[in-house]
């Protein structure tokens, strides 16, 4: 195990209360949560502990009485929150609504948050820019839409249209906020503390914020100077909303955490930006057990970790609700585990070191782009005259995305690596494209906001890419006032085809573009979501079209990728395996709280799993760590034995999985001086030994002689 500088920043976690001993997780930092309830205090026991200290804040809704009351200006602001076509008050609580980002709301935040630098932090959280999609009634967005559009506010519900730019409008007045923020705070820091402090937006991913029927800024964000990177907030609650995928809706946790945390590395691929991965040990839905909790913990972990260029993470939101809350919440409700919350330290003190060389796949699991838009966004409300809207199948309900994951879930589910790909991200960077060969579109959920992104995408298809278009033309949102149409084209699809010199409208199937290949699938992407045989058909399709680049597509339901000495590993259902698949070699389970040593583990189907290659073990000296339920430091080692320092959160029991040239003759433990019981297990094919402890918040101090 490798040992880091807090101010790496690589682990942090979110809480709203001050230092306490039983939550004392031992990560790099802490991002202390909300501008009220005694923030300077807060941020102060932190610091005194040696964390490096953030905060966090909510920029689209908080306890912001004073400003709604007009305590802060002299002005009411209760006509800035949001309200739905309905006429109801959107909300997150009693007097807490969600806030049209307006000028003198973004001055209020400002004036506030400056409080938080004049206290220290290093950095601030702008969090969760939401505005919901069928929300835009409010008098405040009612007078932003006249500023922006200079015309009288038109009912968002009342055409595809007015629905797309009342959409657009939410997406600029957040990223307006943001930027304004960010700028003006950034000044005050280095003007009057002569110091920079640093700005992040924490946000859902585009998967799940167009699931979920929420416009933010997303991809735009990359386009303010001064956002400094995000936290890609991804958990079970976001993870577990169900999909549909060969004509059965459910939960797929694991696949649509692993599109999730995909799209999110887009914000910043290529930009030096900083992106944190969240999970989440349980989710904010209390009404789950222990178990339930656990499973999906461990599916959107290992769902990250397929992403190997993000190697930061948010280890847990709101820990103190983790390790002293109860679920289900209730009067049965049952404290954590003893053995989950071991594991939880264990498996967050990994995530330290997950910056790997040398990543890769255990067998060719063939990466696919599926290009998804901001714009997705922006049409999820069909106004109900709307064929969509009106169609009485309930799979492909404007409630499920369908068309989307029946884009990826067919492939994903059968070995192929699917990441989403930012469309939007192509007119941004030069040959952001060059990482694939092969791309997934349809404009049938989604629209290009400007024509040059096909000229890249039909150039890159010429220079050797094949792109798969899946599309009927039917969509609604094809009629809006937009640049395809001032072009004489009925929809974008068909500027695309004359981009690759292609007729408007080409017959269905594989057509050569010079070195490329576009294959044209004239099907609603929603067919090959609602029955096996639509899925069928479209993998079809897909394995023939890759074939044109001598790519063959080995059907599998497993994903094995290699970090350094770490196995991630997924076996997926609902795929072409019954049987439980072999993992070759000796490795440490790390997500069992003993860290046993198995044998060719065997990988369940509908099982993740986290190990530790025994056969990586760095012998260079005569010990070395390689998993722990707290935080390691001050190791020494030599040819007589080892000492270290193990910190962590009382009421947890420790486990410490360390490689020993030699069975140990001695093992001490000690608290300020004071003997602690320590239990040791050697294995001796291994070399490794597991030790037992008590944590604690003052640091254990352990000796090792041979």
């Amino acid at each position: 195990m490798e040992f880091y500088d807090r101010h790496e920043e690589r682990t942090g976690v979110q809480t709203a209360a001050p230092w306490s001993p039983t939550v004392d997780m031992q990560c790099d930092f802490v991002m202390c949560y909300g501008i009220g309830n005694h923030m300077a205090e807060r941020i102060k026991s932190f610091k005194e502990k040696g964390y490096v200290v953030h905060l966090m804040t909510g920029v689209a809704w908080g306890e912001y009485r004073e400003f709604l009351d007009g305590d802060f200006d002299g002005r009411k602001h209760w006509d800035e929150g949001q309200v739905d076509y309905r006429g109801n008050d959107r909300v997150h609580g009693k007097y807490v609504p969600y806030m049209v980002p307006t000028v003198a709301f973004s001055s209020y935040l400002t004036e506030h948050l400056k409080q938080a630098i004049d206290a220290g932090v290093e950095a601030i959280h702008l969090e969760e820019p939401e505005f919901w999609g069928d929300c835009g009634y409010s008098p405040a967005f009612k007078r932003e839409w006249q500023i922006y559009y200079k015309e009288p506010w038109i009912d968002p519900m009342s055409s595809p249209d007015a629905q797309f730019r009342a959409s657009k409008l939410k997406s600029y007045l957040y990223k307006r906020a943001l930027d304004r923020l960010c700028c003006e705070l950034k000044e005050y820091a280095l003007a009057v503390h002569g110091r920079s402090v640093r700005f992040y937006v924490p946000t859902h991913s585009l998967v799940n914020y167009t699931q979920w029927k929420i416009v933010s800024p997303e991809s735009s964000l990359i386009d303010i100077p001064t956002v400094d990177g995000y936290i890609a907030q991804i958990w079970t609650g976001t993870s577990r909303t169900e999909n549909v995928y060969e004509g059965k809706l459910k939960e797929r946790t694991f696949e649509t955490a692993f599109l999730e945390y995909g799209v999110m590395q887009e914000l910043t691929r290529g930009t030096g930006r900083r992106m944190w991965f969240l999970h989440d040990p349980i989710e904010d839905n209390p009404g789950y057990t222990w178990e339930d909790y656990r499973r999906d913990y461990y599916r959107t972990v290992s769902a990250s970790l397929f992403h190997y260029h993000i190697h930061h993470y948010e280890v847990s939101p709101w820990p103190d609700r983790v390790m002293n809350g109860k679920y289900p919440r209730g009067e049965n409700g049952q404290p954590i585990p003893p053995e989950y919350a071991t594991n939880l330290l264990t498996v967050m003190h990994t995530l330290r070191n997950m910056k790997q060389e040398g990543c890769h796949f255990d067998r060719d699991n063939q990466e696919v782009g599926v290009l998804l838009a901001d714009s997705g966004m922006f049409q999820r409300m069909y106004p109900k005259d709307t064929p969509e809207a009106q169609n009485p199948d309930p799979l492909v309900h404007p409630d499920h995305w369908t068309p989307f994951f029946g884009l990826a879930l067919p492939l994903l589910k059968q070995g192929l690596a699917v990441r989403p790909v930012q469309l939007d991200n192509i007119r941004r960077f030069a040959n952001y494209l060059d990482d694939y060969r092969v791309l997934v579109l349809s404009y049938e959920f989604m629209k290009p906001e400007y024509p040059d992104i096909h000229n890249a995408i039909a150039q890159w298809v010429k220079n050797g890419g094949l792109l798969i278009y899946a599309g009927d033309g039917s969509d609604s949102f094809h009629n809006i006032r937009s640049w395809w149409k001032d072009n004489g084209y009925d929809n974008p699809a068909q500027h695309l085809f004359t981009c690759c010199g292609l007729p408007k409208q080409p017959e269905a199937g594989i057509h050569p573009v010079e070195k490329g290949f576009v294959c044209l699938i004239d099907k609603h992407p929603n067919t090959f979501a609602v029955t096996k045989e639509g899925a069928d058909a479209y993998r079809a399709a897909v394995e023939e079209a890759l074939l044109k680049l001598g790519i063959i597509w080995h059907k599998s339901a497993s994903l094995i990728l290699r970090r350094g000495p770490y196995v991630d590993t997924a076996v997926m259902d609902e795929s072409v395996q019954t049987e439980p698949v072999a993992l070759k070699g000796t490795y440490i389970n790390l997500y069992d709280h003993r860290l046993p040593v198995i044998k060719n583990p065997v990988l369940a189907v509908g099982s993740v799993g986290l190990y530790y290659d025994v056969d990586k073990i760095d012998k260079s000296q005569p010990a070395n760590i390689l998993a722990a339920a707290a935080r390691i430091e001050q190791f020494t080692c030599d040819s007589r034995g080892c000492t270290f320092t193990a910190t962590g959160p009382e009421k947890v029991i420790c486990a410490v999985r360390i490689y020993l040239e030699k069975q140990p003759k001695e093992i001490t433990a000690s608290v300020n001086g004071k003997a602690v019981n320590i239990i040791c297990e050697y294995d001796e094919e291994s070399q490794t030994a597991l030790l037992n402890f008590n944590n604690s918040p003052d640091s254990v101090e352990v000796s090792i002689r041979f």
